[in-house]
C-alpha cells in the first residue's frame, strides 16, 4: 500500500512543533509493519537539507494565479529516516530556511499542494492514500475532486488528521484566483464563515480524518475556533488516534544526549541526570525538581506559569525547585524572567529552544508541568513517562487520554481540571508530598516506565482505517 504524507513539518528537516515529530516518525513505522510510506514537504533550506544528498525525480511548472512557477521534486537519496523523504521546490518561494510567518505564506503552501498533485498526476503516480496533516495540505481533498486538472487522480482516498484545530489556513474569496481551474458549483465546499477556509474544506472533502487523541475529536465540537458546528456534522467520519513516540529516538537507555543513560531494571542514571542538571542550572539535586519545556503561549497555560511558581515557591518554603525551557510570548518570557531573578535558587528560565537540553531536562527533572488550555495530543508528557519523570497535567485532550492521576487505580501521574493559579499551585504541593514519600515515587516510575506508547499501536490502527477505504488491497 503506498502512502504519501503531506505536511509542514517533519522532524529533523524542519520543526517547529509536535506536528514535526508525528510526521518524522510515523511513516517509519508503517514502514516497518509493511507499508509503503513516503513524506512529502516544502523545500527549506536548513541543515538536515544542506548535509544530505538529494536527486531530482521531477521538473515541471505550475500556475499559481496569473504566475507560473518552475518547480522540482527532490528525493533524499539514501532513505535515512527510515521512509522516502521528497522536497518541492520552487526558487523563491520553496526554498527559504523558516517554516511560517511569511507574508506570502498562502502563496507558498498553495503552490506546495498544486506542486504535488501535478507531480502524481503527471508523472502516473499512483498512491493508494494520501494522507494530509494540517491546514497546510488541507485544499488537496477539494482539487482532487473538484478540477478537472486532477481527474485522473480524482478517486484517490484522502485521510487528513487534525494535529490543531485552531489554525483553519483561512484567507478570502479575493484569493481564489490562486486556485487552479475549478467547478464553482461546488465552491461552497471551500467555503466557511464568509470566506474559504482550508481546514474546514479537507474536513468537508476527505474521506476520513483523524484528531490525535479520542478526547480531542469530541472537544473540537466544543472548541475549535468557530469550526463546532462542522466537527458535529461531519462527526460520523471523524477518528480519535493517539499519537505515539519514537522510541528509537527517546529512549534513556541509549539516548546520548543524556548525563547517563538508565533503564527500568537500572534506574540509577536518573538521579545522575538530575545531578548534571541542577549542576548546569545552580539548583539544589535534593530537592524535587519541576519542569516546563515548550512554547510560552496562551494554549500551553504559560502565562500562568509564573505566578503558580513564585506562589509555590513562597507557600512550600522553597522546598521545590522549578526549570523552565521554551520560548514564545515576551511578555511572559520577562514574567517568567523576573520570577528566576527573585528566586534564584528555586527557579532558572533558559529562553529558547535545545533539543539536547530537553533530552537532559526529561531524564534530569522529577516532575513536568504541562498546564495546557489546549491540547490536541501532547507528546512531551509520553516522553516524559518514558524517562520516568511524573507528568503534572490539565485534563484536556491527549493529556487526559494518556495520563492517570495517582490517586486512581493504576494511576501514576497528577491530573488538575482548572487552568488556573490556584490549581498548578495546588498540584505542585501534591507533587511535593509524593516526592516525600519515596517508596510510592519509585514505585511510580516503574509503572510509567512499563508503559508502551511507541508508534505500534497506533500505527495498526492507521493501517485499519487506510484498509476500510481501499479494500481491494
Amino acid at each position: 500500500m503506498r502512502i504519501y504524507h503531506l505536511s509542514a513539518e517533519c522532524y529533523p528537516v524542519a520543526k517547529v512543533g509536535g506536528l514535526a515529530d508525528v510526521v518524522g516518525a510515523l511513516p517509519k513505522y508503517q514502514n516497518q509493519a509493511g507499508l509503503n510510506a513516503a513524506v512529502v514537504l516544502p523545500y527549506y533550506n536548513r541543515k538536515f537539507v544542506r548535509e544530505h544528498q538529494f536527486d531530482v525525480v521531477f521538473q515541471a511548472s505550475t500556475l499559481v494565479g496569473k504566475r507560473r512557477y518552475e518547480f522540482e521534486i527532490l528525493k533524499e537519496r539514501d532513505n535515512v529516516l527510515g521512509f522516502e523523504l521528497y522536497l518541492v521546490s520552487i526558487p523563491g518561494l520553496l526554498d527559504r530556511e523558516e517554516v511560517y510567518s511569511y507574508p506570502d505564506e498562502r502563496e507558498q503552501f498553495i503552490a506546495y499542494q498544486l506542486a504535488f498533485l501535478d507531480w502524481i498526476n503527471w508523472s502516473q503516480q499512483s498512491p493508494d492514500i494520501i494522507h494530509c496533516h494540517d491546514h497546510h495540505a488541507g485544499l488537496v481533498p477539494f482539487l482532487l475532486q473538484h478540477s478537472a486538472l486532477y481527474k485522473r487522480i480524482s478517486k484517490t482516498p484522502v485521510v487528513f488528521t487534525i494535529h490543531n484545530g485552531q489554525y483553519h489556513g483561512a484567507f478570502g474569496w479575493d484569493k481564489v484566483g490562486l486556485l487552479p481551474e475549478i467547478d464553482m458549483m461546488a465552491a461552497g465546499l471551500l467555503e466557511w464563515n464568509g470566506g474559504i477556509n482550508s481546514l474546514a474544506a479537507a474536513v468537508k472533502c476527505c474521506a476520513k480524518y483523524t484528531t490525535v487523541s479520542p478526547s480531542y475529536l469530541q472537544e473540537l465540537t466544543i472548541q475549535s475556533n468557530g469550526l463546532e458546528y462542522l466537527f458535529h456534522l461531519e462527526g460520523w467520519k471523524g477518528t480519535g488516534i493517539i499519537n505515539g513516540i519514537d522510541t528509537d529516538v527517546w529512549n534513556p537507555e541509549a539516548d546520548t544526549m543524556i548525563a547517563a543513560t538508565y533503564s527500568l531494571k537500572k534506574p540509577a542514571g536518573k538521579a545522575k541526570n538530575k545531578k548534571a542538571l541542577c549542576e548546569r542550572f545552580n539548583l539544589d539535586p535534593n530537592k524535587p525538581l519541576v519542569s516546563f519545556i515548550g512554547r510560552l503561549v496562551l494554549e500551553k497555560g504559560a502565562d500562568l506559569i509564573a505566578d503558580a511558581l513564585a506562589q509555590s515557591i513562597n507557600e512550600l518554603a522553597g522546598q521545590v525547585n522549578f526549570l523552565v525551557l521554551g520560548t514564545g510570548d515576551v511578555y511572559i518570557q520577562d514574567q517568567l524572567k523576573a520570577v528566576a531573578e527573585r528566586y534564584p535558587e528555586n527557579c532558572q528560565v533558559y529562553i529558547g529552544y535545545d533539543e539536547e537540553l530537553s533530552h537532559l531536562i526529561y531524564a534530569g527533572s522529577d516532575f513536568l508541568l504541562m498546564p495546557s488550555r489546549v491540547e490536541p495530543c501532547g507528546l512531551n508528557q509520553l516522553y516524559a513517562l518514558r524517562y520516568g519523570t511524573v507528568p503534572i497535567v490539565r485534563s484536556t485532550g491527549g493529556l487526559k487520554d494518556t495520563v492517570i492521576d495517582f490517586g486512581d487505580e493504576g494511576g501514576y501521574g497528577i491530573r488538575f481540571n482548572q487552568a488556573s493559579v490556584a490549581d498548578i499551585s495546588y498540584s505542585i504541593g501534591r507533587a511535593l508530598s509524593l516526592y516525600q514519600n519515596t517508596v510510592q515515587l519509585q514505585l511510580l516510575r516503574k509503572r510509567m516506565m512499563a508503559l508502551d506508547f511507541s508508534w505500534n499501536q497506533s500505527t495498526g490502527q492507521y493501517i485499519q482505517l487506510y484498509q476500510s477505504l481501499t479494500p481491494k488491497l
